[in-house]
């Protein structure tokens, strides 16, 4: 059911493109991510960081898209989450000496430590690698491509959780049951 949640938005998104045009899509898209949190926040009792950067993100330029009726906007905040999220997360390690990876995921995963700042700089990697190509799509194809690209380009996300869940699994212990075992 999480994943229906998670692709909510991007499919209502790309269905009122097709059938309307990019501002009535934009406009699905706010109303379909504002509805996801709801449903996430009813599940989980809270948001994650991530939640509410990328809730507001699609509220400010999908607003600055409509009022000014200017596609670039939309277009663009793709570009600017993956370019922050890299930045945010190259500084936090670099300068600031926490990975926020092991923040956000260190109570669901036990990793050892070059695990986990390997993690961080493939996130690092893989979030200016979308920025980039976001970037690239939304500057020198039409809106049409974009939109396409948008929702094949989730193939990305998918194959780069999937081989990073390959990665990390050789380091966890599925071993949980001895603890709990009587001898």
């Amino acid at each position: 059911m999480k994943i229906l949640i998670d692709f909510f938005p991007i499919l209502l998104f790309f269905s009122a493109y097709k059938f309307y045009d990019i501002y009535i899509g934009t406009a699905v898209l706010m109303a379909a991510t504002v509805l996801q949190m709801a449903l996430i926040y009813g599940i989980d009792r809270r948001l994650q960081a991530m939640h509410k950067i990328t809730l507001a993100l699609i509220l400010v330029f999908g607003t600055l898209t409509l009022v000014l009726h200017d596609e670039r906007f939309i277009k663009w905040k793709p570009t600017v989450l993956y370019a922050a999220m890299a930045i945010g997360l190259a500084i936090a390690v670099w300068l600031l000496k926490k990975n926020f990876l092991k923040l956000l995921l260190g109570s669901q995963l036990s990793l050892p430590e070059p695990v986990w700042m390997r993690l961080n700089m493939v996130w690092v990697v893989y979030c200016v690698f979308m920025a980039s190509i976001n970037g690239y799509v939304a500057a020198f194809y039409s809106t049409e491509d974009w939109v396409n690209f948008k929702l094949w380009g989730y193939a990305f996300p998918l194959i780069f959780i999937v081989g990073q869940g390959f990665y990390i699994s050789r380091y966890l212990t599925g071993d949980d049951n001895s603890k709990h075992t009587t001898p």
